[in-house]
């Protein structure tokens, strides 16, 4: 029984060895003072924008905003009113007309608003936020799903976390990211488990991006029935009766 106890213990340390090295997120060397990214979200087409410009003369700077009066008695109907940017990556303002905005991150739409808008109300103040930022995470996750976000700065951990997690029989060092850029869709693998994942050009996620997880060989094995497992199962006890009639 101490042979079967001892054989045991060394299968239950190696598997606790690999393990860890199969499951702990960002190992590496320490990221203490690591310097913040400054990324920002570029707009694209598709984009819907929601655009506010506030002024001293109120009536004035009214005239640049949306008429949401007709959307006031239905709020519930989960409509989102807002500046498309269309398929030239224009879109249509009150006054001013056609703008590109497509290509451009907020600060520097903002600017490109404020210099025509400044033409007919003075230091006129530009919000912008995009109201239908989404990203997907699906596979080997607890809550699959599509997540709209509230703001355009989320990075691949953060959306793992919307999705609850990795299972246990999600591959943590095989992560597709699919995105869509200029019509066409690139995919981008990364490995959680490597502080590398830092400098990935996915780890802040644009809009529309796709997270997969893929399964481990244990789950794709155990979807399937496989007759091996019999085998090993009566090899296994083989050896442990033997193990203990020795024992004795």
């Amino acid at each position: 029984m101490k042979l079967l106890f001892s054989i045991l213990s060394l299968i239950f340390l190696l598997y606790s060895c690999a393990s860890r090295k199969e499951y702990i997120y960002l190992q590496g060397e320490s990221i203490l003072n690591q310097k913040t990214s400054n990324y920002s979200v570029k707009f694209k087409n598709d984009d819907l924008l929601s655009i506010t410009v506030l002024g001293a003369d109120e009536n004035s700077s009214n005239l640049f905003n949306l008429n949401i009066s007709n959307n006031a008695s239905n709020k519930n109907d989960g409509s989102k009113i807002g500046y498309l940017i269309d398929e030239n990556g224009e879109i249509d303002f009150p006054i001013i007309g056609k703008v590109k905005i497509a290509d451009l991150n907020r600060n520097e739409a903002i600017q490109l608003l404020k210099s025509k808008i400044g033409l007919y109300i003075n230091n006129p103040i530009i919000n912008i936020n995009i109201l239908n930022f989404k990203i997907t995470v699906i596979g080997e996750v607890k809550n699959p799903g599509t997540f709209t976000i509230p703001n355009d700065r989320l990075t691949i951990l953060e959306a793992i976390g919307l999705a609850g997690d990795l299972n246990i029989t999600g591959k943590r060092k095989d992560i597709k990211v699919l995105r869509e850029e200029k019509g066409l869709t690139s995919e981008y693998l990364i490995d959680l488990t490597s502080k590398e994942l830092l400098n990935s050009p996915v780890y802040y996620l644009k809009q529309n991006d796709v997270i997969y997880v893929s399964p481990n060989k244990t789950k794709v094995n155990s979807s399937a029935y496989n007759p091996s497992i019999t085998i090993f199962v009566s090899l296994a006890t083989l050896l442990i009766t033997t193990i203990n009639i020795l024992s004795k």
